[in-house]
């Protein structure tokens, strides 16, 4: 009987998705450019999370669920550093006020 596993899937991986449709409204609705990599970074990464420990319970072993916090592990890493590189490049072209 997989009926609990397959519900905390179906929650955390429908949770984690609404944080990315969260972070795409905000990309799109915010007024400037920190604002809205705030809101995509923040929001995609709890996503991301989210969807991660949904396909914990349907991963086929612990190799399997360690390739899966792997992956969200390097996407963390690599989506802060992306977002610190932007927002460098953001404030060294804006005019100071």
């Amino acid at each position: 009987m997989n009926f609990v596993p397959d519900i905390v899937t179906v929650l955390a991986v429908s949770a984690g998705a609404f944080f990315y449709m969260a972070g795409t409204v905000g990309l799109l609705r915010f007024p400037d450019a920190h604002t809205r990599l705030h809101a995509l970074t923040k929001a995609d990464n709890l996503g991301l999370g989210l969807i991660v420990l949904g396909l914990l319970p349907q991963a086929g072993g612990l190799f399997d669920a360690l390739k899966l916090v792997t992956v969200w592990l390097f996407v963390q890493l690599s989506g802060a550093v992306v977002a610190q590189l932007i927002a460098r490049v953001i404030r060294r072209d804006e005019p100071l006020p």
